[in-house]
């Protein structure tokens, strides 16, 4: 506000038109402060809870549970059964009583609980022999643990599972296993073998990589991350089977670049991050979410008729190419390509539209940028969302509050790569653990014979 402005409100005759007026520019300072505070890109500049709006104001709350009439659930008979017994009685447990007979009728229940947990020490000698063929001594691999390990790498695998998977602290996870377990391990003793753990599946997570690299449809989105109290980044970029994370100082293209190549051979759904705009790829598809997200955003603070106007133009354009791609297999492939090149040309009178409005000639600008990527899912058959790579992001995301992210290169690198791995085996449809305990099983195997030849042949 101008100086010149400041007193021609005080100067105002009608007192209260002077208070509704000052009321009305604090409430506008108060929501710029606001959106100055959300747009930080880092964990710390997230919106607080207490702060945001309630979204059930005014909407009726819908009825937990099921609906009226609908069948009822229990918990599966077990197939397996693995204990008996009978609970009889000789006496009323009321009148006590020593005249009971014969039981007159029975019923079965049947509970599952989990037996006591103890640690399991297994005393493991591993025996030498010459082999006449290969000219080299030979041993049995020992795959229950990892190299110079005391851990079982049972007990390894799970811990990761439940700090990196399920989200809970170090410190915890030492608790639980020292609780229940009766294990007792230091946060300091797992840490570094999940690093080691890291390191072994490290062919793996580069196997992940490179089916990325040559997929189809690919989802990519990025988070805030710290590392030492340093603001990093969080890459997800993931497929229906795959997911690679990786953690680094940038947020910008050259990290792309690395983890996609020069040239990536499909298509990429992502948001409007600039760091995706120097990639070269076959397609790009912009999220719809992220841009209908910004038209709620402008609405809330802009009443301008402009805006107004162009908003109303935009959704529906963008909701008639929605429509058009849910009703592509009931159309005559001319009629689709008619309405298909309608929908283009109705995005090109919207973009020369001329405006003084900011907002308005700001999403003109970014459109304008994204012209060809905003209806290539009319194309071919991918989402117009990045719905996938955000929910791939939303468990890191969950856990990134209560873990604290990273303190070293190697934490954040053995993150990343053990992050990859079981979110990899969860979209596979396998179980994490299993699956990463007999992975990790088979790299200790291989790792055996290969150190084994390396130490004959310096010898």
């Amino acid at each position: 506000m101008k100086r010149e402005e400041a007193i021609a409100i005080l100067d105002m005759q009608d007192r209260e038109a002077a208070i509704a007026k000052i009321q009305e520019l604090g409430d506008k300072a108060e929501k710029h402060d606001q959106l100055i505070g959300q747009a930080a890109g880092t964990p710390s500049g997230q919106k607080p809870p207490y702060e945001k709006e309630n979204k059930r104001k005014g909407k009726k709350r819908k009825r937990p549970g099921r609906k009226k009439g609908h069948p009822g659930s229990k918990r599966k008979v077990p197939e397996k059964i693995d204990h008996y017994k009978d609970h009889t009685l000789e006496q009323c447990p009321h009148c006590h009583g020593q005249k009971l007979g014969q039981a007159s009728e029975s019923h079965k229940r049947y509970i599952e609980d989990i037996p006591p947990i103890e640690p399991e020490v297994t005393e493991h000698t591993v025996y030498k022999y010459w082999c006449p063929d290969c000219q080299e001594f030979v041993s049995a691999p020992v795959t229950e643990a990892q190299d110079n390990a005391n851990l079982g790498i049972g007990t390894v695998v799970l811990t990761a599972w439940l700090h990196y998977m399920i989200g809970i602290s170090v410190r915890n996870v030492a608790r639980i296993l020292g609780t229940v377990c009766s294990f007792s391990v230091t946060p300091g003793g797992l840490t570094q073998s999940w690093i080691k753990l890291a390191n072994l599946l490290r062919p793996e997570y580069q196997h992940i990589l490179e089916q990325i690299r040559h997929s189809a449809a690919l989802y990519a989105d990025e988070t805030g991350w710290r590392l030492d109290g340093v603001t990093y980044w969080l890459w997800a970029f993931c497929t229906k089977q795959y997911c690679y994370y990786t953690i680094t100082k940038s947020r910008g293209s050259p990290v792309v670049e690395q983890a996609l190549g020069v040239l990536f051979e499909g298509i990429l759904i992502c948001d409007f991050w600039g760091a995706y705009n120097k990639l070269k790829a076959l397609a790009k598809q912009r999220c719809y979410f992220h841009l209908f997200n910004e038209l709620v955003k402008v609405d809330r603070r802009s009443t301008s008729p402009e805006w107004k106007s162009f908003r109303k133009k935009l959704k529906r354009l963008l909701k008639d190419a929605l429509r058009l791609r849910d009703n592509k297999d009931f159309l005559d492939c001319q009629v689709y390509e008619r309405r298909k090149k309608r929908l283009y040309d109705r995005l090109e009178m919207l973009l020369e539209t001329v405006a003084k409005d900011k907002d308005v000639n700001r999403l003109i600008k970014r459109l304008k940028r994204h012209q060809q990527e905003l209806f290539t899912f009319l194309d071919y058959d991918v989402s117009p969302e990045n719905s996938h790579a955000e929910q791939q992001m939303r468990g890191p995301v969950i856990s990134r509050k209560i873990s604290h992210q990273n303190r070293s290169e190697a934490g954040a690198e053995a993150q990343a790569i053990l992050m990859s791995i079981f979110k990899t085996a969860y979209l596979q449809g396998y179980n994490p653990f299993e699956y990463v305990k007999e992975l990790s099983k088979t790299y200790i195997k291989q790792n055996h014979a290969q150190n084994e030849v390396k130490v004959e042949r310096a010898a």
